[in-house]
């Protein structure tokens, strides 16, 4: 296996894993209320979207950090494949 062909795999597996954690997200923020009124009755209902938010501010930092990994990893295997086209020119 070539350089480029490993960096093209480490790309798609990153960004894999990013859309996968983007999907994950929103299928957590579907469930989540804007506002919800309670009565004392309901925290049952106050806690579970206590945790929906507290996941989402968990999966925030891992995804700025896929998305910062995932854009180095394009720029570098879009820099090596022209470097290799200009040595091979």
């Amino acid at each position: 296996m070539s350089t480029l062909h490993i960096l093209f795999l480490a790309w798609g597996v990153v960004t894999a894993v990013l859309i996968c954690l983007v999907i994950y997200r929103s299928t957590l923020s579907t469930r989540e209320g804007d506002q919800i009124f309670l009565n004392s009755s309901a925290s049952s209902i106050a806690d579970e979207q206590r945790a929906i938010v507290s996941k989402l501010q968990k999966l925030s930092a891992p995804i700025t950090a896929l998305i910062v990994i995932s854009a180095v990893l394009l720029l570098v295997t879009a820099g090596f494949w022209l470097y290799q086209g200009y040595k091979s020119f």
